[in-house]
């Protein structure tokens, strides 16, 4: 875990939490209950299925959220990170003796990460539609105005990115501590007025709820399911608060506050079931309406600001993971490394929420296709944490299977509820998903290919030091740093440079970067040094999946090695390669094209190793697949 988390006070972080954690799965009461009732889904409005419905949204709360991620998930951590990126690094470092294993782990966490981005595009668009759509139990004469200003919110919310949440973030917590207040009042407010339905604190009448429902149990669990979305939300920011304050926050505010309203809507429901149109703002009186609708867009917005981050952090994982070229980040933070902007990723992002909204244009609409992207990523979830339990705990076979068996079942039911939308919206997300499977998968296997062809077209390194060592070259007094991704071969730079400058350096350092399958990397172990001869070193800098690479300021470590080095007089080599496709190689050619696409189209290798521009030079190859 990272260390200025424990520099935090438990409530602090607790508070923190609350706003940035929490944010997802507390704007589910805005549209969920409104869902499970919508007419597509044939619950009639009868005294027990209202009962019943809030029976399943209370159980569904503890079964997946307070069982299952609180008290299961949340112990499967990557040295106290999580997400599905950190779970998945954790479950394929068991897998190294199982190349098969580790394939399919990796293919399934792969998918698991692109339907994240799914779940990223969704929330915010139905978010702030449910928020402002509280303007038609205001007046239906205002409908016409939901869809313009939810574009007008996105769109603000986006473009304020570049800026830096620190000072917002410093809102987060205490709005949505008002924001469960509120939610929890009011549900007890309707629940001494109509207390029948306390009974839905009874189990039993969940399942003769879903019982009864038949063959249109799909559709009610599908509906029930966006209750829990956001889940998720609790286990990928494990990292930036800790365990104690997330199960701190859900218990003591948030599963409160979350339970009283969804019981507080049922009665409401119970006393007036013309209200179902839009039950959570008919909850209020009318003059409490308009605070609401505000509370709620705030409440909202930062529910999207949660996801947003969580997007940038998830894809500066991605690349360090291999899994997506490099893209230019920006620390919007002088003290806090985890508060980035990627400018490619917020506009393509925006791009898809705005698509979202327009496509859709309404939170009913959208809540079909919230779920099944939501769903397969908790089933995923799942899967890689018995491989974590079996494999790396080290617990017998039988236990990990109780252990994650019965959430299996449980994930796989919620799967299959919310695939019965498929055709209506339920394709968003999955097709989403499963492009970007396909480019994170293409990315991997030509960076692969790349380095194979790499090696094969260059000599070994030590035979090509040796004989360069012996060779009358002119020496200049410099230091020349040579990044390479295969540290076993002649870098290609380094032979352009001979070939065409005909000069050698005083000092050259063969730099590898490494990225570990942990979150980060001490100081200590940062640098790994290897003299090969008077004036050639090869160097191994290793990162986590969460640190920052600086390679300037790894190198400054050298000294303490032996390794003089002056940053003034220290030039960077890089090879830009150009990637050709070929009529017969290993990948089909489109996936070759395509993976010639992105990489013209990565970020900068300076950039990204926060290199100084004014010493690097670049010097250019082609690599046929």
């Amino acid at each position: 875990m990272n260390a200025s988390v424990h520099k935090n006070s438990l409530a602090a972080l607790s508070l923190g939490a609350m706003g940035v954690v929490y944010g997802d799965i507390g704007t589910s009461p805005l549209y969920t209950v409104q869902t499970v009732f919508a007419p597509e889904n044939g619950i009639a409005l009868l005294p027990q299925n209202i009962i019943g419905a809030s029976s399943a949204l209370f159980w569904a709360l503890m079964l997946v959220v307070t069982l299952k991620y609180v008290t299961l998930v949340l112990r499967a951590n990557n040295r106290g990170e999580g997400g599905i990126l950190a779970l998945l690094a954790l479950a394929i470092s068991t897998a190294s003796a199982a190349p098969r294993r580790k394939t399919v782990l990796l293919l399934l966490g792969v998918f698991g990460a692109a339907l994240f981005y799914g779940d990223s595009v969704i929330t915010p668009a139905i978010s702030v539609l449910s928020a402002v759509e509280g303007l038609e139990v205001v007046s239906p004469a205002f409908s016409h105005l939901v869809v313009p200003l939810s574009v007008i919110i996105i769109v603000i919310l986006f473009m304020v990115q570049r800026h830096g949440t620190s000072m917002v973030g410093r809102f987060f917590g205490p709005i949505m501590i008002l924001w469960f207040a509120v939610l929890g009042i009011v549900g007890t407010y309707h629940i001494v007025q109509v207390p029948a339905i306390l009974a839905a604190l009874n189990p039993l009448e969940a399942i003769e709820f879903l019982v009864a429902r038949g063959p249109g149990v799909f559709l009610a669990i599908g509906a029930l399911v966006l209750a829990i979305t956001g889940a998720e939300a609790l286990y990928a920011d494990m990292g930036h608060f800790g365990s104690k304050a997330i199960r701190l926050a859900w218990g003591s505010m948030v599963l409160p506050g979350l339970a009283l309203n969804y019981l507080g809507q049922g009665a409401l429901l119970l006393q007036d079931p013309k209200t179902v149109a839009n039950p959570f703002f008919h909850a209020f009186s009318d003059s409490l309406l308009w605070p609401m609708i505000g509370l709620a867009t705030l409440a909202t917005i930062i529910a999207s600001q949660a996801v947003i981050t969580g997007t940038y952090s998830m894809t500066r994982q991605a690349i360090q993971l291999g899994l997506l070229p490099r893209m230019r980040v920006l620390h919007t933070s002088a003290s806090e490394s985890g508060q980035i902007y990627m400018p490619v990723v917020n506009k393509m992002l925006l791009f898809a929420v705005l698509l979202a909204i327009l496509g859709f244009e309404s939170s009913a609409s959208l809540a079909s296709a919230y779920g099944i992207a939501v769903t397969a990523t908790m089933l995923i979830t799942t899967i890689l944490t018995f491989f974590v339990i079996r494999y790396s705990w080290k617990l017998p076979l039988w236990l990990s299977a109780l252990a994650t068996g019965s959430f299996i079942v449980l994930d796989v039911l919620l799967v299959l509820s919310c695939s019965v939308k498929f055709l209506h919206g339920g394709w968003f997300p999955v097709s989403l998903g499963v492009l970007l499977t396909i480019l994170m998968w293409t990315w991997r296997e030509g960076r692969e290919l790349v380095i194979q062809r790499t090696r094969s077209d260059s000599p070994d390194l030590v035979p090509f030091v040796q004989s360069v060592q012996a060779s009358a070259f002119p020496r200049v007094e410099r230091t020349a740093v040579f990044l390479v991704s295969d540290p076993h071969s002649a870098p290609q730079a380094l032979m352009h440079n001979l070939k065409h400058n005909m000069v050698l350096h005083d000092k050259n350092l063969i730099v590898n970067v490494d990225f570990a399958d942990i979150p980060w990397v001490s100081d200590e172990d940062r640098l790994q040094i290897q003299s090969m001869g008077p004036s050639f070193w090869r160097i191994t800098v290793r990162y986590g999946f969460m640190d920052v690479p600086d390679i300037p300021k790894a190198l400054d470590q050298c000294n303490a090695h032996g390794v003089e080095i002056d940053p003034f007089t220290t030039s960077y080599f890089l090879n830009r390669a150009t990637v050709v496709p070929s009529t017969k190689g290993k990948m089909a050619r489109w996936r070759e094209e395509l993976f010639a696409s992105l990489s013209r189209n990565a970020g900068s290798v300076a950039g990204y190793f926060n290199i100084p521009g004014n010493a690097v030079i670049e010097l250019g190859s082609r690599i046929h697949l």
